[in-house]
């Protein structure tokens, strides 16, 4: 197969290459309204003109506080190409949160919207000291003002030639599923690099439109939009992610490309009762993660479509590996796939720090171009985390086949020791998602005076479905080992999960069976009783 390389490039030239070339052709698709790479551009370079005369200079740090919009993405391409930092801010942050993410950063300017006003000033009422300005995109006072002070197009054009490919382009904040938020920076190559070589696995093409619901606040939205712009498809988001209409924007738009990416998304879609009264067969593609059981069965539902998946984190700039399109359909729903271009992997044992042969559990690292350069303000995590020869300790525990296919088995802080034995959390999730009536599971570790650890289940039960604890457990025992079996079973209802994004905040969950464990004086979970 014939490699198409482009050179790394800038996400303002990205554009600019774009609209010059293709004009009119469509890039984006929101609620708000859709626009052309032309329109795309011309917004992008106004927005550059604004933040010059708002004091924005290279290295700067621009907010986005701001839904899912072709304005959000030109404010973001418009910093770019002053050599300004974008801070894409989570949109459903409330004010501590936020006035973290403000403070630490540093952000020089926050584009936002009026809705969102309130939750700045209290954001910031006790002093953001980096926090110049607040560009209310809605706000015709606001954007009268930034335009009276915004600087000539020639200001724009002798800046952006001197933003170079490695400067830091996206500061994305992340909580991960373990700790406070830190801002991973991720440069105009990094993110320029990986776009591209998912285009070039996706095979996307200009006549590709491609829908994704993840927010623009997170690094894979951010790489997927990216990739959609490198490879000139129409980039196709909701806004916001509602499955009672996702079907209709799917067919009303001629989707080709789902990047569904979690099942907490997708299947909500698949499930919907009416499903099958939609066309969906121009679908080809689809990329979804999940357990091997819910990703056979996600693939079932469109046969047509080639089904892939990924192994994934905001230091990677999002894909560290993608199915290939012509690998078998047990190694797409068994694996993430190879490593993106340019990347180098390791699977170590996270003791010694030895290379592990094929098939065996271990600590992924890994290095290259689409790795991120580090957290932001923060020297000493970045030394936690990427050693002297540069290599990235993900915290993960993962397996590579002798082809060099990972898969992910799960964080190294969700292996349970139970008496000793090791026990994959990933592991007992898929066994329960074998229940008729589990629709979600999180498994964590639950103290225990015996054993150390216990696995304790977090479940979410299908609509019009019924479960009790004694139930599940049942189903557990005589099917797989005792000490993986749940001791104990707590039920969340839907929208209910604490989350970061469309990750679950696992070490939420342990904290909350930990503190009811102690309140009613438990110290030792009930003992299996097997046939």
């Amino acid at each position: 197969m014939t490699r198409r390389w482009i050179a790394p490039t800038t996400l303002g030239d990205l554009v600019d290459r774009r609209a010059a070339e293709h004009p009119a052709d469509e890039a984006l698709v929101f609620p708000d309204g859709r626009a052309t790479f032309a329109e795309l551009a011309e917004r992008a370079q106004l927005h550059a003109r604004r933040l010059l005369g708002l004091g924005v200079g290279r290295g700067d740090r621009v907010g986005t506080l701001l839904p899912a919009s072709v304005d959000l993405v030109a404010v973001m391409i418009g910093a770019a190409k002053i050599g300004a930092v974008t801070v894409p801010v989570n949109a459903r942050f409330k004010a501590v949160e936020l006035r973290q993410i403000v403070v630490h950063s540093g952000m020089r300017v926050l584009a936002t919207d009026a809705a969102s006003v309130p939750l700045v000033r209290e954001a910031t009422a006790e002093g953001a000291p980096e926090l110049h300005h607040v560009l209310v995109l809605d706000d015709p006072e606001s954007l009268a003002a930034a335009d009276r002070s915004a600087a000539a197009d020639e200001e724009v054009w002798a800046r952006q030639p001197g933003v170079r490919v490695r400067d830091t382009a996206v500061i994305v904040y992340t909580s991960g599923t373990t700790a406070a938020p830190k801002g991973a920076m991720l440069s105009h190559e990094a993110l320029t690099r990986l776009a591209d070589g998912i285009g070039e696995r996706m095979a996307l093409t200009p006549d590709d439109r491609v829908w994704t619901a993840i927010p623009l606040f997170h690094g894979g939205g951010i790489t997927f939009l990216l990739s959609c712009l490198t490879a000139r498809a129409a980039f196709v988001h909701p806004g916001y992610f509602d499955p009672t209409t996702t079907l209709e924007l799917l067919t009303t738009e001629r989707v080709t490309v789902a990047l569904a990416a979690f099942e907490t998304i997708w299947m909500p879609v698949l499930n919907r009762p009416d499903f099958a009264d939609f066309d969906l067969s121009g679908v080809r593609l689809v990329m979804a993660v999940g357990v091997p059981e819910r990703l056979r069965d996600m693939a079932s539902r469109l046969p047509w479509a080639v089904h892939v998946s990924c192994v994934a984190m905001t230091e990677s700039s999002a894909f560290l590996t993608l199915n290939r399109r012509d690998d078998p359909l047990e190694k797409r729903v068994t694996t993430g796939g190879h490593p993106m271009p340019g990347m180098e992997v390791r699977v170590v044992d996270p003791e010694t720090g030895a290379d592990l042969p094929p098939d065996t559990p271990g600590e992924l690292l890994f290095r290259g171009p689409t790795a991120f350069d580090g957290y932001f303000r923060d020297p000493g995590r970045t030394a936690e985390v990427i050693d002297a020869d540069g290599w990235f300790h993900t915290g993960d525990l993962v397996v590579a086949d002798a082809d060099g296919r990972l898969t992910f088995r799960s964080r190294l802080k969700d292996m349970l020791k139970v008496g000793g034995e090791n026990v994959a959390a990933a592991e007992v999730e898929g066994y329960l998602l074998g229940h008729p009536a589990v629709d979600l599971v999180a498994v964590v570790a639950a103290p225990d005076a015996y054993y150390v650890e216990v696995p304790a289940a977090f479940v979410q039960l299908k609509p019009g479905t019924t479960a009790t604890e004694e139930e599940l457990i049942e189903y557990c025992v005589g099917r797989i080992a005792t000490y993986r079996v749940p001791r104990y079973v707590r039920w969340v209802a839907p929208g209910e999960w604490p989350m970061s994004g469309t990750k679950i905040k696992k070490y939420l969950l342990r904290e909350r069976i930990a503190d009811e464990l102690k309140q009613r004086g438990i110290t030792e979970a009930p003992r299996i009783r097997t046939p």
